[in-house]
């Protein structure tokens, strides 16, 4: 199928809109991020406990993971300007809900809300990307398009230190509202409405039970975090019906004609090594990325603007990287440039092992550098290495298996880092609390944040000192198996870009059996 014919001036102006659309949930992302300290105070926030926090960000990224395919088959059906409209709008409404939610139940379930925004607008925004652009230069508008991402992880954690220093907390949501204008003139002004003329079933069977799996496998990782025994059927329970459940929702997929998320896809050695690499390393990224914002503003003690600028050399690195990235792969090959970057990544994880307390934020500043660079270099060529091998006319669906697998990993991250942080940091509390009251026990294992809280409160401040110090040993335990994770997805990545072996030639004896004897004395 050939696509209408723009010109460079047009092309150039719908990748600008796309772009903003893309920095909309990158900045909304990087901004929660910064928030999490304030939103577990219970003086400046809403009192949130780890697990609060973990679904806050959590129920977001699910249902963007769970919605997106559905999203696709929407945009191939009703035209990907109407999906991207419908998306900005609801994100816009849900951004002003979270702003003024009373208490972290409103506010999990207004970001709920912003991640069916969310889901309606990423696939929508690689579909009309791929419907602008032909040839090299679509590869090349990915590629620029990618560092929307990078500008948002710079821009998002500043501006929320700037308006938590000034205002309150909900003020980081309504930043979004502006943004979304924006996106909506230039889309109404510049974006054809461009769709798939095969139309295809919404998949409504596959939507319910992707959803349904993915809420209980993360509600189950999330509660082993705060369970004293994990053979309690209310840990153990939740976690096998979800692996069941997204077992089911992959059968009814591949029984369906036309699925909105088709895991024969995945089946492709390259296409689906690369997404699995990718949700790995999507994985390590969200659950690093949860610990950090509790180290700067918690351990360290930070304001949020400073921890906001602490940032900055992470959104440099990954808007550096990008580019780099491309270029590199130009010159040599994907596999060459992204599994080695991929490793460097794992190696700048397991660094977090080696914070502390007093640690130079110069040493720091060079760790995230060094780890937006190497996640820039693999998330921006791997991307569109993936997306070029998807049919023009599955845009939309096909764009959002990609992206599927990666807010999934960005759920299951959040799960189980946060998880791994509360069970590390409750051993790690528990002799600092020998002979306090158990009220002030109570609420010193729920989280560091809350151990300080009632340190300042009861005037203890050896417990809010062992807080910090049983913190910074869970955010060393975790750095590990993040860095484990990580190296995974480097191995998946090296096998799965590994080139097809040339048919080999025919063995002598094979070639001397098809003579004839006459010919073999």
């Amino acid at each position: 199928m050939t696509t209408p014919t723009l010109s460079k001036f047009r092309q150039r102006s719908i990748l600008s809109v796309l772009m903003v659309c893309s920095l909309l949930i990158w900045l909304d992302n990087t901004v929660l991020s910064t928030t999490l300290e304030t939103l577990a105070d219970p003086a400046r926030g809403l009192n949130a406990d780890p697990a609060e926090l973990q679904w806050a960000t959590g129920s977001y990224t699910l249902a963007f993971a769970t919605l997106m395919f559905t999203a696709g088959a929407l945009g191939d059906r009703f035209g990907h300007r109407t999906v991207l409209t419908a998306g900005l709008v609801v994100f816009a409404l849900s951004s002003v809900w979270a702003a003024y939610a009373g208490d972290a139940g409103q506010l999990i379930a207004a970001r709920a809300a912003m991640g069916v925004g969310s889901a309606l607008i990423m696939p929508a925004s690689l579909a009309l990307l791929m419907w602008t652009f032909t040839g090299p230069a679509r590869s090349t508008a990915i590629a620029v398009s990618s560092t929307s991402a990078g500008v948002g992880m710079a821009v998002g954690p500043v501006l929320a230190g700037v308006l938590l220093d000034h205002f309150w907390w909900g003020s980081v949501f309504l930043v979004n509202v502006p943004v979304a204008v924006v996106a909506l003139i230039g889309i109404a002004l510049l974006v054809p409405n461009f769709r798939s003329p095969v139309v295809r079933p919404l998949d409504p069977a596959g939507m319910l039970l992707s959803i349904s799996g993915l809420a209980t496998l993360a509600y189950g990782l999330i509660r082993a975090g705060q369970a004293t025994a994990w053979s309690r059927p209310d840990v153990w329970g939740p976690i096998v019906a979800g692996l069941v459940l997204l077992a089911a929702f992959v059968l009814v997929e591949l029984r369906v004609e036309a699925p909105g998320f088709d895991p024969r896809l995945l089946a492709r050695r390259a296409f689906g090594g690369g997404n699995a690499a990718l949700g790995l390393l999507l994985f390590a990224v969200s659950a690093i990325t949860f610990y950090n914002a509790f180290y700067l503003q918690g351990a360290r003690g930070h304001s949020p603007m400073e921890a906001g600028l602490a940032g900055l050399p992470t959104a440099l690195g990954a808007i550096l990287g990008a580019p780099v990235g491309a270029r590199l792969v130009r010159r040599l090959s994907l596999r060459v440039v992204t599994v080695p970057a991929l490793a460097v990544a794992a190696l700048t994880m397991g660094a977090y092992g080696l914070l502390g307390l007093e640690t130079p934020l110069t040493a720091i500043a060079l760790l995230l550098l060094l780890q937006g660079l190497s996640i820039g270099m693999v998330l921006g060529p791997v991307t569109a290495a993936l997306i070029a091998t998807l049919p023009l006319e599955r845009a939309g669906a096909g764009s959002a298996v990609t992206n599927t697998v990666r807010q999934t990993g960005g759920v299951i991250g959040i799960a189980v880092g946060g998880t791994i942080m509360s069970l590390v940091y409750r051993r790690a509390i528990e002799p600092a609390l020998d002979g306090a009251p158990e009220a002030v026990r109570e609420r010193a294992r729920v989280s560091a944040e809350a151990a300080r809280h009632v340190a300042a409160t009861t005037h203890r401040p050896a417990l809010a000192r062992a807080a910090d110090e049983a913190f910074v040993h869970a955010l060393h335990v975790g750095a590990l198996w993040i860095m484990l994770i990580t190296f995974l997805g480097a191995a998946v990545l090296h096998l799965a870009l590994r080139p097809p072996h040339p048919p080999a030639p025919p063995a002598p004896e094979a070639t001397n059996a098809k003579r004839p004897r006459s010919e073999m004395i």
